[in-house]
């Protein structure tokens, strides 16, 4: 099944922040859930989850692998760990979180056991993040393109990174869009904020909705009940083609994220 196009990150988010954040996403009808072993929050997400009720079947979780457990003999245990944290048996879908530093650790090992956690129930879907051709293609060697969901990548409308999309989607491999809103600076765009007065629509659901026409999957995050609310209005807006190719035009190459000693080399 392809990955739900709309639901809530959790990045930065810990604590009593993170849990409030997930219970009202839940209340209000979100059912995609993204976290990952890094953001240290995993236990609060769970007990969101299990406090809201709602079905494990009618959700959908993600989590990401930590660099330190790529290893073959750690990747599996540190899977369950996650498990154990979001009290629940199975991940809908579980990432690499960025690729191995200096490649440590070979992209076909982690890949591998991640395969192997696949088969062993512990995950629905597997996929992976921040990876660019070249590691997509190690990755696809490793482990075939049919068993990679989704690479999810910075992407924005001042990132538009259209090779790795392109190449992902040639794969049919989805591709994940996170920090869509590129920590709110394209909401200060002329002309986003141009098209939502138009649109009767926030900066934000335009940004959201651009993103998910072109197929790709959205994960924005909030603290606040009002964004939450708003930001699921992104699934309903509809752009033009006229708009569509107006934001194409804010590519300008700005990546946000890029952290030293763990990035590749970008495309």
């Amino acid at each position: 099944m392809p990955v739900p196009a709309f639901g809530l990150g959790t990045f930065r988010l810990q604590g009593q922040v993170v849990i409030d954040s997930v219970s009202t996403a839940l209340e209000l009808g979100y059912r995609v859930i993204d976290t990952a072993q890094i953001y240290e929050n995993e236990a609060e997400v769970g007990e969101a989850i299990a406090a809201s009720g709602i079905p494990r079947e009618e959700l959908f979780i993600t989590s990401k692998i930590w660099i330190a457990n790529f290893a073959k003999d750690r990747l599996i245990d540190s899977l369950k760990e996650s498990l154990q944290k979001l009290q629940t048996d199975y991940l809908d879908l579980t990432l690499i979180h960025w690729p191995s530093p200096e490649e440590q650790v070979p992209v076909e090992e982690f890949m591998g056991a991640l395969l192997e956690a696949k088969r062993m129930g512990l995950t629905r879907q597997i996929g992976v993040s921040n990876f660019t051709i070249d590691l997509m293609k190690q990755a696809i060697a490793a482990v075939g393109a049919d068993n990679i969901a989704t690479n999810q990548i910075e992407l924005h409308p001042y990132l538009q990174n259209h090779a790795v999309a392109e190449f992902a989607q040639s794969q049919g491999i989805q591709t994940t869009s996170y920090m869509t809103l590129a920590y709110g600076e394209v909401l200060k765009d002329p002309l986003i904020q141009q098209i939502a007065e138009r649109l009767h629509a926030t900066p934000a659901q335009v940004t959201l909705a651009w993103a998910m026409q072109l197929g790709y999957a959205v994960i924005p995050s909030s603290t606040k009940r009002a964004n939450l609310q708003s930001n699921l209005g992104a699934t309903a807006l509809t752009l033009s083609d006229a708009d569509m190719a107006q934001i194409a035009q804010l590519e300008r190459g700005h990546r946000l994220t890029s952290p030293k000693g763990i990035a590749p080399h970008w495309d």
